[in-house]
C-alpha cells in the first residue's frame, strides 16, 4: 500500500539524501559553497532559492529552484520514480526537491508565470497532498 492509501498506486519514493550537504547546512555553512561541493543536492538549491525570495531577488530565487528542481527530478528517477506517485514530504530527504517546487511556485507566481505556478502545485499535490500547506504555497 501507498503511504496516500491507493492499493494500485506505485510504492513512494523515499530519497536517499545526502548526508555531507545536509550537515553542511545544518552547521550553516554558506550554502553556495554547500551547493558548488554537492551540486545533485537538492536541499542546497533549495536553501539558495528560499533565501533569495526571502530577499526579494525574485530572478535569483527562480534560477536556484529550478535547479534544485531538475537536479531533484534526476535523483528521483535515478530511485526508481517513473513521473507520478508519492514523493512524501515526511520523508525528510524529500524534502529538498519538495522545496525547490515550492520555491519555483512561489518565484513563478511572483514574475506571472501562471501556468508554471499552476503545475508546480499540481506536482506537489501529486507528490503530497500535505506538501504544499507544509511548505506554505498557495
Amino acid at each position: 500500500m501507498t503511504s496516500f492509501g491507493d492499493l494500485l498506486g506505485p510504492q513512494p519514493t523515499l530519497l536517499p539524501g545526502d548526508d555531507e550537504a545536509e550537515s553542511a547546512l545544518l552547521d550553516r555553512e554558506d550554502p553556495a559553497k554547500v551547493a558548488a561541493e554537492h551540486p545533485t543536492a537538492s536541499i542546497a538549491w533549495a536553501y539558495l532559492a528560499e533565501a533569495a525570495h526571502e530577499r526579494g531577488d525574485t530572478i535569483a530565487a527562480y534560477a536556484y529552484a529550478r535547479t534544485g528542481y531538475h537536479r531533484g527530478l534526476d535523483q528521483l528517477r535515478r530511485n526508481g520514480w517513473k513521473g507520478f506517485g508519492p514523493v512524501p514530504y515526511s520523508h525528510e530527504p524529500n524534502r529538498g526537491f519538495l522545496r525547490c517546487v515550492a520555491a519555483l511556485a512561489k518565484a513563478a507566481k511572483d514574475i506571472g508565470e501562471a501556468d508554471e505556478h499552476a503545475r508546480c502545485l499540481d506536482l506537489l499535490e501529486d507528490c503530497d497532498p500535505r506538501a504544499a500547506e507544509a511548505l506554505g504555497v498557495e
